[in-house]
């Protein structure tokens, strides 16, 4: 009988060591709505070799900042815009950081620019039906307002022909698919990932506000090491070429 106690216990023991291992083979991602294509083929691909279970959630970057800050769990953040991953290390919500792709606003028009639209300037002409992000749900939107106070146009004039403010950029690329709008400005891939359905009409960079997309590790994770493996991979040569297929840019525009 002592014997048995014995095995018994040595074997609830056993279990006990085991759990943190299965723990750490968990991963939870917050992702910008605006980087699913090649976030998919990254947590598909690391998760194959490492035997990691990673879950995601995307959406805008400030909505996902607001879910991080209320429910202070998970792994890893990659918002759209770096000032996200900023804002969440002053708060001391980060372990580390490092840069992985790079963002170039564009305006985005109905296949073949039915209505001449030439650059910022051409959104102003009455008459027109466009759609920017949501300054306080996406990076995108907070990025376009920028644009449009780097060139000196206010936002009061931009807001006349306004006719749809998207949660994340994924929208606009819909919302442009679905002939609903005559323009809006989305990032570089996103255009890509739609182009099928409209053209791109390329923003001159000393007018344009171009992001920086950090991936971090958060203060809050149980499993910090296999996290910096998943940001090294990001980062390194088989991770980078992941965001290029999928037309992300890896070195900022000239």
């Amino acid at each position: 009988m002592f014997l048995f106690m014995v095995v018994l216990l040595c074997g609830c023991e056993r279990k006990k060591t085991e759990q943190p291992d299965s723990q750490a083979k968990q991963l939870l991602l917050y992702c910008a709505a605006g980087i699913r294509p090649p976030a998919e083929e990254l947590v598909e691909s690391f998760g194959r070799e490492h035997s990691v279970k990673i879950a995601t959630n995307y959406a805008g970057s400030e909505t996902l900042l607001s879910t991080i800050r209320l429910i202070r769990s998970g792994d890893l953040y990659m918002p759209g815009d770096k000032h996200y991953v900023d804002q969440a290390a002053q708060e001391g919500m980060l372990l580390s950081q490092h840069p992985v792709c790079y963002f170039v606003p564009t305006i985005f028009v109905q296949k073949g620019n039915p209505k001449n639209i030439r650059g910022l300037e051409d959104l102003l002409r009455p008459g027109l039906k466009v759609g920017f992000g949501d300054d306080k749900a996406c990076a995108i939107g907070r990025t376009t307002k920028q644009i449009f106070t780097k060139n000196n146009i206010a936002w009061d004039e931009v807001e006349k022909n306004l006719k749809f403010l998207s949660l994340t950029v994924n929208e606009l690329g819909l919302q442009i698919q679905a002939k609903s709008l005559d323009a809006v400005i989305v990032w570089d891939a996103i255009a890509h990932y739609y182009d099928e359905h409209g053209t791109a009409v390329p923003i001159p960079v000393e007018k344009n506000v171009i992001s920086t997309v950090d991936i971090g590790v958060l203060a809050f994770t149980k499993n910090r090491s296999i996290a910096e493996k998943f940001v090294e991979f990001a980062a390194s040569a088989q991770g980078q070429n992941i965001f290029k297929k999928h037309n992300y840019r890896t070195e900022p525009p000239d």
